[in-house]
């Protein structure tokens, strides 16, 4: 069983949020994986994981230039657990946002930078939000490459930093092992997106409902990536826009394949290549997603709205959704209602 490490980069006037939020998600996914780890032992006859604590397998430290107390926005302090000379293997980095304007903040922190390029030319994977993402476009690791900021700081950063592609309509961007959060919220995303690469989608499930009344949009489909950027391939646009105003009905991939004028091999062929996923996944995938607005918004039986949705065997649809969020649709919406605030309470 390996130690997941976490840094948070501490500096003057960061905001205490973008720290104590993720820290308390990542101890909640240990102890979640720990305790499926467990059962999961016992039920075999087995019993190594017994002796482990969420500590075990789960490290975090904060770290700054020195052990001296840093000043925050919320104007308390904190004492890094380490500096930069000190300690240098993490797996993710945070680096928090600051209040207001971060230029002068940056200045007193050249050491950081070069730490940062270090840690990131090892493939340490490094989430900065808000302004935070200044620091990664300071030490020139965003030079050509996606990112986001605070929407308050947009025309600034595009003055100071001409070379990076700021990308004003997203909360995240991710380019390799880079990530930049526009937001607390878009950084609690982006963490559930980290804990599911390392504990399992079922934990980052879990951790989701222990702190979110909603199942969060999934971290690809609401994330610019280099590699994932909009494609050019109009036919299969159309389509995805057809499949969409027309989910609830009997589609035929056959249909789809002939209102572009091709072969069936051939549809499939394109669709994967444009969108990385075959048709039928992604008719799939808008369903499910249909099926939640509607599990979050109406009163609707399960079972009308998988009819809505375009499936007549409601075991077949509880299957699909299980499958694409890892609980039935009963306990989505058990979870969804049970944290909605009700006047009649």
């Amino acid at each position: 069983m390996t130690n997941t490490k976490i840094g948070y980069v501490l500096y003057e006037r960061m905001l205490s949020s973008a720290l104590s939020l993720p820290i308390e998600m990542w101890k909640a996914a240990a102890s979640c994986y720990l305790a499926e780890q467990t059962i999961s032992s016992e039920k075999q006859g087995k019993y190594t994981f017994k002796r482990y604590k969420p500590e075990n397998i789960l490290t975090i430290r904060t770290v700054s230039t020195n052990k001296n107390p840093i000043l925050t926005h919320s104007n308390f302090s904190i004492i890094a657990d380490t500096t930069f000379k000190e300690e240098s293997d993490y797996d993710v980095i945070y680096l928090p946002a600051l209040w207001r304007n971060p230029r002068l903040i940056i200045r007193k922190y050249p050491e950081m930078l070069q730490w940062l390029a270090d840690q990131a030319s090892k493939g340490t994977r490094i989430a900065a939000v808000g302004t935070g993402c200044c620091f990664l476009a300071e030490a020139g690791l965003l030079d050509g490459k996606p990112a986001t900021t605070h929407w308050h700081y947009f025309k600034q950063f595009t003055h100071d930093y001409p070379r990076v592609n700021l990308q004003t309509r997203y909360f995240l961007t991710q380019s390799d092992n880079l990530f930049c959060a526009a937001s607390v919220k878009a950084l609690s995303d982006l963490t559930i997106h980290f804990i599911e690469t390392i504990y399992g989608k079922h934990v980052a499930t879990y951790t989701q409902r222990t702190f979110f009344h909603e199942i969060r949009s999934h971290f690809e489909r609401q994330c610019y990536q280099v590699e994932n950027k909009p494609h050019p391939d109009e036919d299969i646009m159309q389509v995805q826009t057809w499949i969409k105003e027309n989910c609830t009905t009997d589609i035929s991939m056959q249909v789809l394949a002939d209102m572009t004028g091709m072969s069936l091999r051939n549809f499939n062929r394109r669709f994967k290549n444009a969108t990385d996923i075959s048709p039928l996944q992604y008719l799939l995938t808008v369903r499910i997603e249909s099926a939640i607005n509607m599990l979050q918004s109406t009163n609707l039986t399960i079972q009308e709205i998988a009819s809505l949705v375009g499936y007549q065997d409601i075991a077949h649809f509880n299957r699909q959704f299980k499958q694409k969020t890892t609980i039935s649709p009963g306990e989505y919406r058990k979870t969804v209602r049970a944290k909605m605030f009700c006047l009649n309470n």
